[in-house]
């Protein structure tokens, strides 16, 4: 997991900081955030981070952030 710590950080910051997420889950290639305000994420930003894919539009009150099939979530933490 070390070689996406700074990845995990930036997106952290590019999203609005912890106090900005009231809820984040995945699936295989997806992390799903309920932002407390959407406007703060930086979504030009996010999309330059290397382990980012793209991204979707805010969708059922989910940010979604694609980051492929190649990050492991058993030890991922934000």
């Amino acid at each position: 997991m070390a070689r996406y710590t700074e990845d995990v950080q930036e997106l952290l910051k590019l999203i609005g900081g912890k106090e900005n997420i009231s809820a984040v889950s995945h699936c295989m290639t997806r992390m799903r955030f309920v932002l407390v305000d959407e406007k703060k994420a930086d979504t030009k930003a996010i999309e330059k981070i290397k382990a980012v894919k793209g991204y979707l539009l805010p969708q059922a009150g989910q940010y979604q952030v694609i980051i492929g099939n190649d990050v492991s979530y058993s030890h991922s933490r934000i």
